[in-house]
């Protein structure tokens, strides 16, 4: 395996360093599609939306309880208590 500059570690670092941050700004976004989509793509931005708010700490049973809610509303309330 090659080895890694100290740029890119330090860009990997980095990464790591703001994984949090990376996934809860992702997760806003995603609540903010999720107003305007209807259909499959709903769907798979509820998917997309649990993995990060799984990233994030948040309990299984509340992530389920909003996916079966299906309103964008609890979501970003939830986000808005995260930061």
């Amino acid at each position: 395996m090659a080895k890694r500059s100290t740029h890119q570690q330090k860009i990997i670092k980095n990464y790591y360093d703001n994984k949090e941050a990376i996934s809860l700004q992702r997760a806003q976004e995603l609540c903010t599609e999720l107003y305007l989509t209807e259909g499959k793509k709903r769907q798979q931005n509820w998917k997309q939306i649990s993995g990060h708010l799984e990233k994030l700490g948040v309990a299984k049973t509340t992530i389920d309880h909003l996916i079966a809610e299906d309103k964008p509303e609890l979501v970003a309330n939830l986000l808005k208590k995260l930061m």
